[in-house]
């Protein structure tokens, strides 16, 4: 057996004790939307049935995050264990969110970097966790064998997603809760870079220093609806200041955002100040995209064909295409898939966009297409 582990931040409601919780549910925190609980939570998986799905192969490539995401839910379905970190009664007493980020910081100085993960609509519970631990898996598929590689932690931020398909119903109402998550996110990321000023190398301590290693962010469809009304809470919060550069990469995958997001006067304008690379990855053949275009009533999406108007991106912004390779019904979660993956693995190791090793080929000025 392989025991598998995550440490997360959710907003939503807890089921059961609340420091030891059976599960989260698909309501707020009943203390407020911006309330944020940390805590971790593991499973038992079977070993060979991991590795049968990061060899599998998909439309005739290895790596079916996608199943081992299904299977993995069915185990935390099962059996869980969550443990909630409990929060400070008095000053003396750290906070959750303090002895999350130390825990996370003990892997990071293993050589880990850590991508921060925002799921998107119609995801319980469940489901955000066997994503999580399924993207860490699949992200460290190819460092598992090669010692000059440094693995990857994952760490899940999840918000009140439905996971109930009601037509309409359930999609404005998580565009409705990842609006309203927003100011959690961005008191998150506030959290960690408070955290991360703590840890600079004027203390005294020796054993408390930066470890070296990077953070990266992917959000997934509606996550990046989180995060682009997360960056108009940030700034409140933050006083108007300038944005803190938190993040190496952030991945933008099927983003569930209009189009023209960039561009002056929106709100993603200046995502770029938050990391020093920003990656989309969009897939024409979509059908969230489709049904959030023509059924939502919504502009057209960035996670369809790209930005409206490439030539005007940051120089720090680029996009990948992966309508002709990515396959399947929906066609939407591909950041998990063979690939699609494996491309943003190259990201993590600083790999040049232009490498003879990328599955991509350059289509114009920052816009690639994967083959």
């Amino acid at each position: 057996m392989l025991t598998l582990t995550l440490h997360y931040a959710t907003n939503r409601n807890h089921l059961g004790q609340r420091w030891t919780p059976d599960s989260y549910g698909q309501d707020f925190s009943a203390d407020r939307p911006n309330n944020l609980r940390f805590g971790r939570v593991t499973v038992e998986v079977g070993a060979n049935k991991v590795t049968d799905y990061l060899s599998d192969k998909v439309h005739n490539r290895s790596g079916d995050g996608e199943s081992l995401s299904g299977y993995i839910e069915k185990k935390l379905r099962k059996k869980s264990l969550i443990a909630a970190f409990v929060e400070p009664k008095n000053l003396t007493t750290p906070l959750a969110s303090t002895v999350a980020f130390n825990e996370i910081k003990k892997q990071m100085d293993l050589k880990r970097d850590l991508v921060v993960f925002i799921h998107g609509f119609n995801v319980d519970w469940f489901e955000a966790v066997a994503s999580a631990m399924a993207l860490e898996l699949m992200l460290n598929r190819i460092s598992q064998d090669n010692d000059k590689l440094k693995d990857t932690s994952v760490f899940l931020f999840t918000w009140p997603s439905n996971g109930a398909m009601v037509k309409n119903k359930a999609y404005l109402s998580d565009r409705n809760d990842a609006r309203d998550s927003s100011l959690a996110v961005a008191r998150g990321f506030l959290k960690l870079r408070d955290f991360l000023m703590t840890l600079r190398p004027k203390h005294n301590d020796p054993t408390i220093n930066e470890c070296g290693q990077q953070l990266h962010l992917l959000c997934h469809s509606m996550g990046n609806f989180v995060l682009q009304n997360a960056l108009v809470s940030l700034d409140k919060l933050n006083n108007q200041k300038r944005r803190p550069q938190l993040f190496q990469h952030i991945f933008m995958c099927a983003p569930d955002v209009d189009d023209d997001i960039f561009e002056d006067k929106k709100h993603m304008v200046n995502l770029h100040q938050l990391a020093k690379h920003v990656t989309v990855y969009y897939n024409n053949g979509d059908l969230a995209m489709y049904i959030s275009d023509f059924t939502k009533g919504n502009t057209d999406r960035l996670g369809h064909n790209g930005t409206a108007r490439p030539l005007q991106l940051h120089h720090k912004i680029s996009q990948v295409n992966c309508s002709d390779i990515v396959r399947g019904v929906t066609e939407h979660s591909y950041y998990l898939w063979a690939t699609v993956n494996e491309d943003i693995r190259q990201s993590i190791d600083d790999l040049a966009y232009d490498d003879s090793a990328r599955k991509r080929k350059c289509k114009s000025a920052q816009v690639w297409r994967l083959t």
